[in-house]
């Protein structure tokens, strides 16, 4: 190079190519003919139907290779498949699970570079990326799920694998999200069947090869190729006892409603719309950084992206002048210049759909008044202009409302949004002014005020000062409609448990003693002997209790309950929708002060509860005689009442969070905090016990609860006024009863203000919760119609913590 092309060079510090060679794909791809089938039972099976979809570069529309296409049939095969390898999976040594995990992550390291090559050809993302970030953190999942094989025996010995689980895995990180599900299913004895994304599926196959390679037993890694339809037949089939899905909130739905009338559970990952907050006295030359590594990685086509920029005012223009700067430095593909470059900093959009999705939002919710900056370089409208390829413009959009679509919906594309904002507590209600929940930035160089605003964002992860961390050690998920669920970490090993709890002496022994007259199989044969009355003509109904006051109905209706000898237990008020309103109304407006009350306030008034509750035992006791309650039972229900008061209150300060150990310069905290505003509907057996026990873990962990008394709501009802004695502020308890408390529950499981519900009851009635929860994919805590043995360890299971807490985890870098 002569000196006048090293002084132009030294101006420009522009990159030459740098480009990766494709061959190990290539040659990975060509010794499968390019044409692959199913994954099942150890063995390639081609489709049943003889269909096959193809896969394509999307960086200049070459096909790839051919897949299956996956029928109803095929995913028969690999549930069926699954389900024969489960018991001797499970029944397996916790060591032996140890050397197959392990040995899949040494696998995978040996051949990574096919890996990395492959998933930049299939996906369109940069070969950077694959080779920094997906490939090592994929590995990452299975070496860390390797050591919990052999301690979730000594952590959670009353926990047990269940069975089979599906999972569905989205695009945009398709090696990623396999491990990200098949590890810690896999390491507690689970068996899988998996179903790639229908653009993605070839380094999933990949995988298939490296579980042939390791010896895996077959039939315990099942993956299902295939479309939409695919993942539909795998969501109804009967055997899963769990769906794991990640993806877009919209099918998220769809999956919630299809799996109400099951008992199957879910997690759920699903969309995002992140902030990424800037205040006046962060460094800005590395948020500017930050920015392009949150909303460009992947081009944008990452659920967590910051694609909502808040900035302080003060420093709003500086801040878009410096990213306006650097955004004409961003280097992607063009001719010459493949996704392969080792020195480009974006890709190819995915697919022709997601890049027609991205033009057409940006075209129809753009308008006059907002300013639209692109790179000086791009001239580039779309595939069959000036070459093939799917590239949308890295994009900043200034001048925008809180209310634009563009503010509030997800984009899934390389387009950052931008408002400014004067205080914290106006950043906080920015970023929280979404129906989402997943991630948020925090940009200050003032520790104090980080940790505040993180700590009152909505939203599952929270970066200070840094963007994009993930690790195998530290849980990730939603809130809101981003879902719910945690996969990584303590937390996400839950997620493939169950708790195998033996039945107590006093449960088995209630079928022939008549302890629950009010059961939920014979609910029905009762209805004859609970009547409707007018309110005006009956003095002594026992009213509600909304905001800390005793209210009656707005409907004036009631009803009466009588016990088996028709000998009327009481007269109750029967809610209507404006009587829930008002509950919940009065719930929302305590919860962020009860949140902030701590611990051990929370503790002291359930203890106080438990000492009144002792001190009136002999008149709860005749209330239970009076219901119907068997004589054996009467002093064991009022005495597990008060030991479940005290067993809460005793781990109000104790079910606590943690600093999780990610291999990161700085610290990870994990906090668990109240989901808000939860509804419970009680169930009807053991009407003190079974009230206790499921009102207490809500209360205890920071919830405002609006509960809906069983079908006999009188020990509910008389419980009240000792919770009032008991100095419980005005309305974080909120109750109510109901003729049919069914009718109230699905109510509220639609109403956008409750952030979980809680249902024992019928299985008609957990199924209509479920799918009136899609409203805004609000967390569900069903029993499904199963009798539960309130008496036993299942009756104060740590499952009811866990179900009232969200788990933030925030990050915080340390500096050398």
């Amino acid at each position: 190079m002569d000196a006048k092309k090293i002084k132009e060079h030294l101006k420009t510090l522009s990159y030459g190519p740098a480009s990766e060679s494709a061959e190990p794909a290539l040659h990975w791809l060509k010794k499968h003919n390019s044409r692959f089938g199913h994954f099942i039972n150890g063995k390639e099976i081609f489709s049943v139907s003889g269909h096959f979809l193809q896969t394509h570069n999307p960086a200049n529309e070459e096909k790839l290779a051919d897949f299956s296409f996956g029928s109803v049939e095929d995913v028969d095969l690999a549930m069926n498949a699954a389900h024969a390898a489960y018991p001797s999976w499970q029944s397996l040594t916790g060591e032996r699970r140890v050397r197959y995990l392990y040995n899949i992550a040494r696998t995978m390291e040996k051949y990574a570079r096919v890996a990395q090559v492959l998933e930049s050809l299939d996906n369109g993302k940069p070969f950077r990326e694959s080779r920094d970030v997906d490939i090592p953190l994929a590995v990452r999942h299975f070496r860390y799920h390797a050591g919990w094989a052999l301690t979730h025996e000594r952590d959670y010995h009353s926990h047990k694998a269940p069975g089979v689980v599906a999972q569905i895995i989205p695009w945009n990180f398709p090696l990623l999200m396999l491990a990200w599900k098949i590890a810690p299913a896999i390491a507690v004895g689970n068996t899988v069947v998996l179903k790639p994304a229908e653009f993605t599926p070839l380094t999933a196959l990949w995988f298939a090869d490296i579980i042939k390679e390791v010896g895996i037993p077959e039939g315990v890694v099942n993956i299902v190729t295939g479309d939409g339809s695919t993942g539909q037949a795998i969501v109804r089939h009967p055997i899963p006892w769990k769906i794991m899905f990640t993806g877009s909130t919209e099918v998220g739905r769809s999956i919630r409603e299809a799996t109400a009338d099951s008992p199957k559970e879910l997690s759920l990952e699903l969309g995002g719309k992140s902030a990424f907050i800037v205040f006046s006295d962060a460094d800005l030359d590395s948020a500017v950084e930050g920015l392009v590594n949150s909303i460009w990685f992947n081009y944008g086509q990452v659920c967590c992206a910051g694609s909502r920029l808040l900035v302080e005012e003060s420093v709003e223009k500086i801040l878009i002048d410096k990213i306006r700067r650097r955004m004409n430095m961003l280097r992607g593909i063009m001719p010459g210049i493949s996704q392969l470059d080792k020195a480009i900093d974006f890709g190819a959009i995915n697919s022709r759909q997601q890049f027609e999705k991205i033009k057409q939002m940006c075209s129809a919710n753009v308008n006059e008044r907002m300013e639209i900056y692109r790179p000086r370089f791009w001239h580039y409208d779309g595939p069959n202009n000036r070459h093939e390829g799917y590239f949308f413009p890295p994009t900043m959009i200034t001048n925008i409302s809180p209310s634009s679509v563009l503010m509030q919906e997800e984009i899934f594309g390389p387009v950052v949004v931008v408002m400014s904002f004067r205080t914290p507590q106006e950043a906080v209600e920015l970023a929280n002014n979404t129906r989402y929940g997943l991630a948020a930035s925090v940009w200050t160089e003032d520790l104090e005020k980080a940790q505040e605003v993180a700590r009152n964002l909505v939203a599952g992860t929270v970066w200070v000062n840094d963007t994009n961390k993930f690790d195998a050690a530290s849980g990730f998920g939603g809130y809101r409609e981003s879902g719910f669920g945690r996969e990584g970490g303590r937390e996400g090993i839950l997620e493939f448990l169950k708790e195998d709890c033996p039945k107590s002496l006093y449960y088995t022994m209630t079928d022939c003693d008549g302890a629950h007259p009010l059961r939920n199989d014979d609910n029905e044969k009762k209805n004859d002997r609970v009547t409707k009355e007018n309110l005006c003509e009956l003095d002594a109904t026992y009213r509600f209790l909304i905001g800390g006051k005793l209210a009656r109905p707005d409907g004036q209706n009631s009803f009466v309950i009588q016990n088996k000898n028709d000998a009327v237990l009481g007269v109750f008020a029967d809610a209507n929708r404006k009587d829930e309103r008002d509950a919940v109304r009065a719930a929302r407006n305590a919860a962020i002060l009860w949140r902030e009350a701590g611990v051990d306030l929370r503790a002291k008034i359930l203890y106080f509860i438990a000492e009144n509750l002792e001190k009136n035992r002999g008149y709860f006791e005749n209330l239970l005689v009076r219901s119907g309650a068997g004589s054996n039972f009467v002093a064991r229900e009022v005495d597990t009442s008060i030991r479940r008061l005290l067993l809460y209150a005793g781990l109000s300060d104790k079910f606590e969070g943690a600093v999780q150990s990610a291999p990161y310069h700085g610290t990870v905290a994990a906090m668990k905090e109240p989901r808000g505003v939860i509804v419970v509907r009680a169930p009807d057996e053991f009407p003190l016990l079974g009230f206790i026990s499921v009102f207490a873990p809500a209360y205890v962990t920071g919830n405002a609860i609006v509960m809906i008394a069983g079908k006999n709501p009188l020990l509910a009802f008389e419980l009240l006024q000792t919770l009032q004695h008991s100095e419980t502020p005005a309305g974080t308890v909120n109750l109510l009863s109901s003729l049919n408390p069914n009718e109230g529950a699905i109510r509220l499981a639609s109403h956008k203000d409750v952030d979980a519900i809680w249902y024992f009851g019928n299985a008609s009635g957990s199924a209509a919760v479920k799918k009136a929860s899609v409203s805004n994919m609000k967390y569900v805590l069903s029993n499904h119609g199963a009798l539960i043995d309130w008496f036993g360890l299942e009756g104060e299971s740590e499952k009811f913590l866990r179900a009232a807490v969200n788990i933030k985890n925030i990050w915080i870098p340390s500096h050398y």
